[in-house]
């Protein structure tokens, strides 16, 4: 089996000519050691052949010493655009699509930070198969023993800001490719129609948060802007001691919404019980149960730059510290990878929009978030920036506390592919929308479809 290590499509390319007549070849996408089980070619072109598949890859198994452990992947979906898919160490890829999708590739691709590799397989992708098989058919040396807390924010470290910029690049010819942009110019809605009882609302919702939530409304009440805002709570049940907290804090501005298990929300259903609330205000700011607001000028901040912006979603910048505030890597998160030109087409291939989040409470009521736990933000985030302008606060203005008690610090395999494949599906959801949109406004501008 002639195994081709993958660094530049000119060099793909060049290994398949040399190839003849194969239909396939196995490519390998790093340098880790791999082992390959006895049937790991004929499986892998028997599933390719069989769902004429342009990439197949399967699931495998890492090796740290003497410890094996399963590392199962992802399908692949429409919307698996993000440029850190998993596909494992080894793809089984279809000769003459390489070269059909390679063929009008210019230097720059090729010479790109990952040899061109995240255009190639976009290109492949449109129109085509991309079968993964659930069966583990190799084992490679584990090489990366960061918990997924630590993997979290690589997209954005400043270490890869001139590969994140060649990827918006790639990813950008992509959506030209498939007719998925944005419109340049977004919607901007009327923020001042609509009588609220307060200007804003700073919305936490929590659950099983004793040990933090008091240090969370303490922050959200300290902010001392020009104008009248409230504290909306909504408490999901909790059992810990965290709802009787809640309600010794005598102060009006707090409004606590009790939620029962019964009612089986999550993250997303608490946003929407405080959205709809009649105390909610013309702006919904966020804040989570175990973080913190740096000053109390907050508030203030993010309302002005809505009038400023006239945007319909506003999203600032934070710092990643311990339980005691003090700073730890990667420090500030300000994803300047946004910009107001491409910011909303740009979002598709990342994995977040950055934090704290803000809302114009009618935009946010029309749309809803969904009811789970991950993600809600990101799909109430791209389905913003579709149509309506989205603002940024690039300078930190929020605290977010990284301890042990935090969801997403130590996921496993299964519960991060889980979450990816969740953001997979919201961008292939989006992505449709927006090719129909697209759709929908040429007709419109050509008088509709001729008829012969």
């Amino acid at each position: 089996m002639k195994i081709i290590r993958f660094t530049s499509v000119d060099a793909l390319r060049d290994e398949i000519c040399k190839s003849g007549l194969e239909q396939f070849v196995v490519v390998k996408l790093d340098d880790r050691k791999v082992t390959f089980d006895s049937n790991f070619l004929q499986r892998m072109e028997e599933v390719a052949a069989d769902s004429d598949a342009t990439i197949t890859y399967s699931y495998y198994r890492e090796k740290d010493g003497e410890k094996i452990s399963l590392h199962p992947v992802t399908d692949y979906q429409f919307g698996s655009v993000r440029d850190d898919f998993d596909f494992g160490s080894v793809v089984l890829l279809n000769a003459a699509d390489v070269l059909a999708a390679s063929e009008e590739f210019d230097k720059e691709d090729s010479e790109a930070p990952d040899g061109g590799w995240y255009a190639l397989r976009l290109r492949m992708s449109i129109g085509k198969t991309v079968a993964a098989l659930p069966e583990y058919l190799y084992t490679v040396e584990k090489n990366d023993f960061r918990k997924s807390g630590e993997k979290q924010h690589d997209y954005v470290n400043p270490r890869n800001t001139y590969y994140q910029a060649h990827m918006e690049r790639v990813f950008t010819e992509f959506l030209n490719d498939i007719d998925g942009m944005v419109p340049l110019v977004p919607s901007r809605p009327d923020i001042t129609a609509g009588e609220f009882e307060v200007e804003a609302s700073v919305i936490i919702p929590v659950r099983n948060r004793v040990s933090t939530i008091g240090d969370a409304v303490k922050s959200a009440l300290s902010q001392a802007p020009e104008f009248s805002f409230n504290v909306i709570v909504v408490d999901n049940a909790s059992s810990d001691g965290t709802r009787e907290l809640l309600e010794r804090i005598e102060d009006p501005r707090l409004v606590l919404i009790k939620v029962e298990e019964d009612e089986c929300l999550e993250i997303g259903g608490c946003w929407n019980r405080a959205l709809l609330s009649e105390h909610c205000g013309r702006f919904a700011v966020q804040l989570d149960s175990d973080d913190l607001y740096p000053d109390s000028c907050v508030l203030q901040k993010v309302v002005d730059r809505f009038y400023e912006d006239r945007c319909a979603m506003l999203v600032g910048s934070y710092v990643m510290t311990d339980f005691n505030l003090n700073p730890i890597p990667p420090g500030v998160i300000d994803h300047r990878e946004w910009t107001s030109l491409n910011g909303a087409n740009n979002a598709l291939r990342i994995n977040g929009f950055g934090a704290p989040r803000a809302f114009f409470t009618p935009v946010a009521r029309n749309i809803m978030f969904p009811n789970v736990s991950y993600g809600e933000d990101y799909a109430m985030g791209l389905r913003i920036s579709r149509e309506y302008a989205v603002g940024r606060i690039f300078e930190p203005i929020y605290c977010c506390r990284r301890w042990q008690g935090n969801s997403d610090a130590d996921l496993s395999i299964e519960k991060v592919n889980k979450h990816n494949e969740y953001k997979d599906f919201l961008r292939s959801v989006e992505l449709i929308a927006r090719i129909r949109a697209n759709v929908e406004t040429h007709n419109d501008f050509s008088g509709g479809e001729s008829k012969d």
